[in-house]
């Protein structure tokens, strides 16, 4: 069983949770997720089961696109709904929908962002969360990420609390912390903020209308249709450039040696190669030759 599978991840699992459960139904160890999504977050996780795993790094070529909820006026240590307040400040009632389209289109193209301290990146060989559990802050490397959209999508809602929600859409590249753009919006208008709802609705091609709970997958196997429902290994280098191997080439790259190649990718990119219209595996770009990276066959 080789493939990836569109999974839709309920509001309290982690994607780890997901993957031991799956796991379980599909009675398989070699099950991986693309994309982590935090515990509260909703939404499209990518899974690969068996050989696919080897092509998990590759999935993050497609982008993301999520729809969720910003609240103005309260900062929290995680960023989200999840974590303990930090800050209040009542927000005016003359703030306009107006002045937040023209924040967030500042976050669009290539930005800088700083990763929350509540994060899986590590620094020194920690994970940043496990620094912020123990109430340390450290400095952490900026990153470059790329956002397509970001548009609100309702209007503004005030509360008896002197906050504001709005509910926005945004599409971005891998690497982006949602919750932190929800955070630095919010500076941008003057107030402590926090993304306070998150759904991922597509990751790399996948999209939430297609997504299957880890319950509907369980009846896929029980009556006999788990593979309709996997999408082939090849979905998972879809991004990449590909070449059509000959005969002579498959033989030669499946033992491991170099082919004959134009440029068709930057230097040491990776390389998807397929012989009759099969994935075979990936190869790295050399000076005019391909050479065997991840070989499936």
């Amino acid at each position: 069983m080789d493939g990836i599978l569109n999974v839709y991840k309920e509001a309290g699992w982690t994607s780890n949770d997901v993957v031991q459960k799956l796991r379980g139904i599909l009675r398989t160890k070699k099950v991986g997720h693309g994309g982590t999504l935090d515990p509260a977050v909703t939404g499209v996780l990518p899974v690969a089961v068996g050989k696919a795993t080897r092509l998990l790094e590759y999935m993050d070529g497609g982008g993301k696109v999520y729809k969720g909820e910003v609240t103005l006026g309260i900062s929290t240590e995680t960023e989200d709904a999840e974590g303990a307040v930090v800050e209040k400040k009542a927000v005016a009632p003359i703030l306009t929908g107006e002045d937040v389209d023209a924040a967030m289109a500042a976050f669009r193209g290539s930005i800088r962002q700083t990763p929350p301290m509540y994060s899986a990146v590590k620094v020194k060989g920690k994970k940043l969360y496990e620094y912020a559990r123990t109430g340390l802050t450290v400095e952490r490397p900026e990153r470059v990420i790329e956002i397509k959209r970001f548009e609100r999508t309702s209007t503004l809602t005030f509360s008896d609390e002197k906050t504001a929600s709005f509910d926005f859409l945004v599409a971005c590249s891998k690497g982006t912390y949602v919750r932190t753009l929800a955070v630095d919006l919010a500076a941008r208008l003057g107030y402590p903020g926090h993304m306070s709802r998150l759904e991922r609705t597509m990751s790399n091609g996948l999209t939430i209308d297609s997504a299957l709970t880890l319950s509907e997958i369980e009846a896929a196997r029980d009556t006999g249709r788990l593979e309709e429902i996997f999408q082939p290994m090849a979905f998972a280098v879809s991004e990449l450039p590909r070449v059509e191997l000959s005969e002579s080439e498959y033989n030669d790259v499946r033992v491991g040696k170099r082919i004959q190649s134009e440029m068709i990718a930057p230097l040491d990119a990776p390389v998807a190669v397929f012989y009759d219209e099969q994935l075979v595996g990936v190869c790295l770009q050399q000076e005019n030759e391909l050479k065997a990276k991840k070989i499936l066959i």
